[in-house]
């Protein structure tokens, strides 16, 4: 009778994992996953965020245009007159909208309200102003808020 080598043996009793390795293997996996899913949410809601505050500056720019060839922001005063393709974000992240325009036509204030799950995002509605005043979150809110959704 032959008794097998070493590593014949070694080869054979490792047939396969147990049922503990397992769990632990499945266990890392959902602490890594828990930790990363926040991350990466915070990093699409910022890029959704870059997005709005292209998208005011962009209407910013039409309406400067429009107050360089006609002497005011809106001709007839109206926010009819504001173009439906400047009122969202190509995302559709973001409402943008027109409001508190003078019966002149000499100031605007702009809006970017989120929507969908961008509205979670804890900078909420973003605002320009004529002045280029740059909001964000509700009103009042802090400096410090203000700075961080206007550079992040």
């Amino acid at each position: 009778m032959t008794t097998p080598s070493p590593c014949a043996r070694a080869a054979h009793a490792v047939a396969g994992f147990t049922l503990i390795e397992a769990m632990i293997v499945v266990a890392v996996v959902a602490i890594l996953t828990a930790i990363a899913v926040p991350g990466y949410q915070d990093y699409v809601r910022r890029g959704n965020r870059a997005e709005a505050r292209a998208a005011l500056l962009q209407a910013a720019q039409w309406l400067e245009r429009v107050a360089t060839s006609t002497g005011s922001y809106l001709p007839t005063a109206s926010v009819g007159n504001f173009p439906a393709e400047l009122r969202t974000v190509p995302s559709a992240t973001y409402d943008i909208s027109l409001g508190n325009t003078d019966a002149a036509g000499s100031a605007f204030l702009l809006s970017a309200t989120p929507r969908g799950s961008q509205a979670a995002d804890k900078c909420g509605a973003l605002t320009l102003s004529h002045t280029g005043e740059r909001g964000a979150g509700a009103p009042g809110s802090s400096d410090d808020l203000k700075a961080e959704c206007w550079t992040r």
